[in-house]
């Protein structure tokens, strides 16, 4: 590893210090940690055991995607299936065909698991654990013929596919480590010991993380945790949420007293308020003495009907002098696709501005 550390390996460290790393790389696992918040989510640490598995050094890896160990046989669904966790923020776990820097290809079993930050529920990273798969079966491609005169079979031997394909007393090896080979054969399948090795794994460099960061009191931990029991949203749609300028928040009606889960940046300037004295809280905590209490219970009838509406009302900031303003509050209810209420939206516009529009 050179002196000169990438951007990448900043931030990796600056999170968990500087002793992670060496930590990290006295274990024997396969494994590569990602940063979803870093453009291009590339590879912030790269494990001695993955280096030599697929023959690059740390300097080529660090900064890079993993889709650069993909090649032209590589499963596009497999793919599909891990981009659809990420999104999703979960684990997942599928075989792969993964090409070393040679060019040969290899099969291996990738289990990824998210880490979570423990204030706030966010993704940290995504750790990536890859097992060679030997001695398991795989599928060829196609239709087997109806009188089943066609069999196969085979093994994965040397992190490679091997196979022997039976057809009228004749067999002819099929190698799944050559191109010829792996248009033959879809998928390699791993063994169960394998499986418990790659969740082991992963549960070894999350108890790494866990502890180091501890050190650096910006604790993270293998499982979402949320403060005062209100749902956390996933850091891909905090992001698009960040981007609209309007002032508004969301509450989950799932949770008792319909609470905020999301407070825009533009209702934090409006109201004075901090996120955290604001999350957690129900909507009505913004209203005062003088608020019109048939508004609020205007509100209250049209959530439980599940319909929309503009209203008039009376707000107090946090701000020092206590100070009220007029707003149109706009609510309106989100479904799912099964037609239930996931969420409702609370949107402020204050007076003022309308009459500054008008004039």
């Amino acid at each position: 590893m050179s002196l000169t550390k990438s951007s990448e390996e900043d931030s990796f460290n600056g999170r968990y210090t500087l002793w992670i790393t060496e930590a990290l790389e006295e274990l024997p696992h396969n494994f590569t940690i990602t940063d979803p918040f870093i453009s291009g989510h590339p590879i912030v640490f790269a494990s001695l055991g993955f280096l030599k598995m697929t023959g690059y050094s740390r300097e080529e890896v660090i900064g890079r995607n993993g889709k650069v160990f993909q090649g032209p046989k590589t499963n596009r669904r497999s793919i599909m299936e891990i981009r659809e966790a990420i999104r999703e923020e979960r684990s997942v776990m599928v075989s792969l065909l993964n090409y070393r820097k040679s060019g040969s290809p290899f099969w291996m079993l990738f289990h990824m698991s998210p880490v979570f930050g423990r204030d706030d529920g966010k993704v940290i990273n995504f750790v990536a654990v890859q097992v060679p798969i030997s001695g398991q079966e795989h599928r060829k491609l196609g239709v087997m013929s109806s009188d089943h005169s066609e069999l196969v079979f085979g093994s994965c031997r040397r992190e490679v596919c091997f196979g022997s394909f039976v057809h009228q007393n004749r067999a002819s090896p099929v190698e799944c480590d050559d191109e010829q080979g792996l248009e033959d054969w879809e998928h390699c399948e791993a063994s169960e010991s394998e499986k418990l090795k790659a969740v082991e794994a992963v549960n070894n460099v999350l108890s790494i993380l866990t502890r180091y960061s501890e050190l650096s009191g910006r604790l993270v931990c293998g499982k979402r945790y949320c403060l005062r029991g209100v749902d956390c949203l996933s850091s891909s749609l905090v992001i698009s949420l960040g981007r609209i300028k309007q002032s508004f928040v969301l509450t989950n009606p799932c949770l008792p007293d319909m609470p905020i889960i999301y407070a825009s940046d533009a209702f934090l300037t409006l109201t004075g308020y901090k996120r955290q004295e604001v999350l957690g809280q129900n909507c009505r905590f913004l209203s005062g003495v003088d608020t019109d209490s048939s508004v609020l219970y205007e509100i209250k009838e049209c959530i439980l009907k599940g319909q929309s509406c503009t209203v008039q009302i009376l707000n107090y900031s946090n701000r020092k002098d206590k100070s009220s303003f007029w707003n149109l509050l706009h609510i309106s209810p989100v479904r799912n696709a099964s037609g239930k209420h996931i969420l409702w939206v609370f949107r402020w516009k204050q007076v003022v501005e309308i009459l500054k529009v008008k004039s």
